[in-house]
């Protein structure tokens, strides 16, 4: 028996059951393939003939339907036109299409909102050019301004409608990571602007696909953050994500702007649910400011409403952890925090009310530390990490490649004589380690120093020397 509250691929087969594309069968016989030769429930699925490759990618790419009366939005009517209030103390003057516009609803159910306002002698009308309630320009009454504060006082969240919670669920299991596939020459390209060891990419590739957690370890300044980074910017297609979601009577923002990127809808239909916003798969990074609050729903006493944690604004995408270790919180203390929700894709939260509540936990989560992992965490939460990437030193030759690099992007012409000067009086002489930043650090010297001189930027023993000298405190 599949467990309901896990969200995990096995929710593709609930849904897939639901909708009748599989039978209970079926989905037993993917389950025991999958159980035997590993994979994702939906390549077993295909492999064995039960649905094909086409079927799955359009379930996999459907969008949130718009509702059509208020009973399909999920909210109360009185829930609605309280929003509508509170949206037209800030409004003046307004049309049933404004309204409409402000909180991502159809005119059907605005029209309900309006009918019940104007039975409460909430809003009036100030006039209209034909018989149409469409037409009409209403405004509030002196009543509705009044009960508005009232409202504001209560919650002062103006914004669009909100979804349910379990519509909210049921979109980020569609979408969920585990179904954005790459491929060998997708990896290849998107990480062509680095210069990495190629036994990294081939790990990196399959670790990507599997959607399971990463951990990226080594010494400071050979790429991890640069790779982490790039590998959310690799994942394929995008996601709908909500404004807002409502739970027990309370409302949760969720859309951010700093870790949303709204995406061009080349493909955009009317049926879609304007409450979602859709958007590139998120990229949500924190570093040594991660506290274990941040995990948590964010309850601003004078808005009156919730922000969403930051696994929340990651759903669908990738969650890096940077620098890992060095937060102000003891390590193990944070991946406690996420032993449930690494093993069974599903987190808790809890309202101030003391009411708690599931949401999918569906990320790419990529650890980044310099720190030697086993002394940050034991051994029982690395093996919950499947995948443990080491990004070293390079070798010589990379450095080269690195630095040939880093000055064609500069225009800065290359020199290997300069080079060569660089490796053998510093590098061999003081037995100090290739970093793969000291390339775009030492060139970022040498063009400060030629602008401030006046002079074109050039690679030679002098401005080498100089770079050296204001870079590395040890020599």
């Amino acid at each position: 028996m599949l467990n309901e509250g896990r969200f995990s691929m096995d929710q593709l087969g609930h849904r897939l059951l639901r909708e009748g594309l599989i039978t209970e069968q079926e989905l037993t016989a993917a389950l025991e393939r999958q159980r035997l030769q590993g994979g994702r429930l939906g390549h077993n699925l295909v492999a064995l003939g039960i649905i094909k490759q086409d079927e799955l990618d359009k379930f996999f790419r459907r969008h949130p339907s718009a509702p059509k009366s208020v009973e399909e939005t999920g909210l109360e009517l009185t829930f609605i036109a309280d929003l509508i209030l509170k949206h037209l103390l800030f409004m003046g003057e307004f049309r049933m299409a404004d309204v409409a516009e402000r909180v991502k609803l159809c005119m059907a159910v605005i029209d309900r909102a309006m009918e019940m306002l104007r039975r409460d002698k909430l809003v009036e009308v100030k006039g209209g050019t034909g018989y149409a309630t469409m037409t009409y320009t209403f405004k509030l009454t002196d009543q509705g301004k009044n009960r508005a504060t009232e409202l504001l006082d209560l919650c002062r969240y103006v914004g669009p409608a909100p979804v349910t919670l379990n519509d909210y669920r049921g979109v980020v299991e569609v979408q969920t990571v585990k179904s954005a596939l790459v491929s060998e020459e997708s990896t290849k390209r998107a990480f062509s602007h680095l210069i990495l060891n190629e036994d990294i990419l081939k790990r990196l590739g399959p670790a990507m696909s599997s959607g399971k957690a990463i951990f990226l370890y080594g010494p400071p300044g050979n790429g991890k953050t640069a790779i982490a980074e790039t590998v959310g910017r690799l994942l394929p297609d995008t996601a709908y994500i909500p404004y807002a979601i409502t739970v027990g009577g309370q409302i949760i923002s969720i859309f951010d702007p700093v870790n949303h990127v709204p995406a061009e809808d080349s493909t955009r239909v009317d049926s879609v649910d304007q409450r979602w916003v859709l958007i590139r798969r998120p990229v949500v990074m924190t570093g040594g400011e991660l506290s274990l609050r941040m995990l948590d729903l964010d309850f601003n006493p004078i808005s009156k409403f919730y922000e969403a944690s930051l696994q929340m604004k990651a759903n669908n995408g990738v969650f890096i952890v940077d620098d890992f270790g060095r937060q102000q919180i003891d390590p193990q203390n944070l991946l406690n925090r996420w032993i449930v929700p690494l093993d069974r894709g599903i987190d808790f939260m809890t309202l101030h009310t003391g009411m708690k509540f599931s949401i999918p936990f569906d990320m790419l989560i990529i650890f980044s530390t310099n720190l030697e992992p086993k002394q940050l965490v034991d051994e029982a939460f690395l093996r919950r990490i499947q995948y443990k990437i080491k990004v070293d030193h390079p070798s010589e030759q990379e450095f080269l490649a690195i630095f040939r690099m880093v000055c064609h992007t500069n225009g800065v012409p290359f020199s290997e004589e300069a080079i060569d000067y660089l490796i053998r009086n510093y590098y061999r002489k003081y037995d100090v380690n290739f970093n793969a930043c000291h390339p775009r650090d030492i060139i970022e010297h040498i063009l400060v120093n030629s602008r401030y001189y006046q002079r074109p930027a050039r690679l030679t023993k002098e401005s080498i020397d100089a770079a050296w000298r204001n870079y590395f405190v040890e020599v």
